[in-house]
């Protein structure tokens, strides 16, 4: 089954009585098996060019082609291909997302790209939040609250990350500052059913080093994360997807996704590889065995 979500757009620019609507059919989170469903999203960053998009697509609707109608497949190259990524993937089980949203709907704000823009292009996910836009251009909580805020009301499924720096998991601050980023969200997150958003959990020391997060060191953050939810009295805690975003790669795939609050995977560098990222797949439709 699918949930509807409907979201008010405003009423006809002729100024016809009928109102405008933008109806969205949010995923289950659930298998048939009552386990979550895993969601493996690749995050191409400002990666890319017409011909390697097209042939890491091709590459991948082929792979991907069977045997994962029990996962849910994403990949979310930079704004300008979002068009392309629409066309390469149509007929297929793969869907796309962006990597960030402005917090404004129109007007002078050079470079930005708002909702608007993203679902006229059938966008169905937007990352938000990632450790790069808040370390590399400033992004707030307060940001990230608004910007989540913004990608519900247009009907678009936020994919909100959050995560902790070296310094700060060896300072053992590692919960208090997953609490913070976590809080400032939920306001927003909890009236929304678990299938409107989903969150990333990003180890910032892990992204990009080679680097990994221990299977344990995972689930040990993944359950505080769901503890923290479902102590906020959000009733769908155990239905929220929770991804690990750090360095995933095929080969630590399946034994992260074995765990049992890790969700799928954010995957970073090894989305742009094809073999890899179909691994990475393949890891997440093994973990519902698990």
């Amino acid at each position: 089954s699918r949930c509807l979500q409907a979201v008010w757009c405003g009423r006809h620019p002729a100024g016809g009585p009928s109102p405008l609507w933008k109806v969205t059919i949010m995923p289950d989170t659930t298998t048939a098996n009552g386990k979550r469903r895993p969601l493996v999203m690749g995050n191409w960053k400002m990666n890319g060019r017409l011909a390697r998009n097209e042939a890491l697509l091709t590459e991948l609707k082929a792979g991907l082609a069977s045997g994962f109608d029990a996962i849910d497949v994403a990949v979310c190259p930079p704004a300008p291909y979002l068009g392309q990524a629409s066309k390469l993937v149509a007929g297929s089980a793969i869907t796309y997302g962006a990597q960030n949203l402005s917090t404004e709907q129109d007007g002078a704000y050079t470079g930005e790209v708002s909702s608007g823009m993203l679902t006229d292009l059938g966008v169905k996910w937007v990352l938000v939040g990632h450790s790069e836009r808040r370390s590399l251009y400033g992004e707030t909580d307060e940001t990230v609250a608004k910007k989540t805020q913004v990608a519900l009301e247009a009907g678009l499924i936020p994919v909100v990350c959050i995560g902790e720096t070296l310094e700060e998991r060896k300072t053992g601050d590692t919960e208090v500052v997953l609490a913070r980023q976590l809080d400032a969200v939920l306001p927003v997150l909890g009236s929304q059913p678990a299938s409107a958003f989903v969150l990333a959990y990003e180890p910032v020391w892990a992204i990009g080093t080679g680097l990994t997060a221990t299977p344990e060191q995972a689930q040990e953050v993944h359950r505080f994360l769901r503890d923290r939810l479902a102590s906020s009295g959000y009733a769908q805690a155990q239905e929220a997807r929770i991804l690990y975003g750090g360095s995933v790669k095929a080969a630590n795939a399946g034994e992260l996704f074995a765990q049992p609050d890790v969700d799928g995977g954010l995957v970073g560098g090894a989305s742009l590889v094809a073999n890899e990222f179909i691994g990475i797949a393949k890891g997440a439709v093994a973990s519902l065995g698990a």
